[in-house]
């Protein structure tokens, strides 16, 4: 009977695996650009900042020099909870700071929350909200961009996100990898397919009608994700803009590393856990298949953990002597089946890269210590089931400065 059940688990599994592998064929071309508009749209553009008094600056000067009409952009800064000289800083330059003091509601979900309601009392009213974070810089052809898509009636968009430091060390090559994939894997051909794109919690655009018709109200530890399935249920189709670019920092350790995504993975038990079945329901009933997909990808936390479970219990069986066995998928399986997985499996990575247009061998050399990133996966995404209702936000500290000149040079 145990043994049935593992089997089962493992071809649910391979399942999901496939599904993803689908949408690879998907991600190869990039269709034809939607039409161009004139500059008309204006912009609130929101920059997340908890003592960011390192990073802000160089941020807030890469936006005063964004290629669109001044007077159709406002920068505003949410010093949130600072106890550094980020409010300070960001006035010195020029733009607007609304500092807050919450000690109890900690996190990005909750000061952006704040700042709307402050945004919605200022006189002046504004077409569209950006929401960036203080250690990212932006293309200077950033709003142009989102001026485009929301002219083509699109209301929640995700910019192309990418890192400013991917050369520091084999943590930030890891995260650009990551990056690279899921931009031209995951979210290009979800695109070109007409489904929901993916919220990368910097990077995004929404019509301010729309937010204040819905209200932020996600305050998860992944308020992307949240969003994300709240704008999914409502029918709302978040897109992907490829052109519109954003430079995130990456924390250069593996500590540093492991404490993000531990945040990351424990809202994302919290996220699917409030949203898995409704929408997998409302998906069902309505045969839509981005609420089906946009489900799929809540429930992948899941499936980080499963896999793990029960690679770790076939592992232990298989050392355990004189006794038999538990059935492997595998067993089951053509070998030549297995063969065209594990190719898809390495290729995925340098394809990626390669469709991306990569250059530096030591981003491609950096792909013989990329396994390692992806099985810490697994600790950390066990860790956090068992510590799913922390909802202590952590702060990633930043140690340099980055400039627009700068982004680029190791890639």
């Amino acid at each position: 009977m145990l043994d049935k059940f593992l089997l089962s688990i493992q071809l649910f599994l391979a399942c999901l695996g496939l599904y993803q592998a689908f949408f690879l064929l998907y991600g190869l071309k990039r269709k034809k650009q939607e039409k161009t508009h004139d500059p008309q749209k204006s912009f609130a553009v929101l920059v997340a900042a908890h003592n960011e008094e390192m990073v802000v600056g160089a941020l807030i000067e890469n936006l005063k020099n964004l290629d669109y009409p001044k007077e159709l952009y406002d920068v505003f800064v949410i010093a949130d909870n600072c106890t550094d000289n980020t409010a300070k800083i960001a006035r010195e330059l020029g733009v607007n700071v609304c500092e807050r003091h919450n000690p109890n509601l900690r996190g990005k979900g909750y000061a952006i929350e704040w700042m709307l309601r402050e945004l919605w009392k200022m006189p002046r009213q504004y077409d569209a909200v950006v929401i960036l974070d203080a250690d990212n810089l932006v293309s200077t052809d950033f709003l142009k961009h989102m001026n485009n898509d929301l002219c083509n009636g699109h209301k929640v968009i995700q910019a192309y996100l990418d890192t400013k430091n991917p050369g520091d060390s084999w943590v930030t090559a890891s995260y650009a990898v990551t990056y690279w994939f899921c931009n031209r894997l995951w979210q290009l051909p979800r695109t070109n397919l007409g489904l929901a794109n993916f919220l990368g919690g910097t990077g995004m655009t929404f019509d301010a009608a729309l937010l204040k018709e819905m209200g932020w109200g996600a305050t998860s530890l992944v308020e992307d994700l949240e969003f994300t399935v709240r704008c999914v249920q409502r029918g709302i189709k978040p897109t992907f803009n490829y052109q519109a670019r954003v430079y995130d920092e990456k924390p250069l350790t593996f500590k540093a590393s492991a404490r993000q995504r531990l945040r990351w993975m424990q809202g994302h038990f919290d996220v699917a856990r409030r949203y898995f079945f409704p929408l997998l329901w409302q998906g069902l009933k309505e045969r839509n298949w981005a609420k089906l997909d946009t489900a799929i990808y809540t429930f992948n936390v899941y499936n980080v953990l499963f896999a793990f479970v029960f690679s770790v219990v076939l592992w232990i069986d298989m050392l355990i002597p004189g006794r038999e066995h538990f059935t492997s998928l595998y067993e089951h399986v053509p070998g030549w089946v297995l063969t065209v997985i594990m190719a898809v499996t390495v290729v995925q990575f340098p394809l990626a890269m390669m469709l991306e247009k990569v250059k530096s061998w030591k981003m491609f050399a950096y792909l013989l210590v990329y396994p390692l990133f992806l099985v810490s996966w697994w600790p950390i995404t066990f860790y956090a089931f068992f510590t799913q209702n922390n909802k202590q936000w952590s702060h990633t500290k930043h140690t340099r400065v980055i400039r627009m000149e700068d982004v680029g040079k190791q890639v």
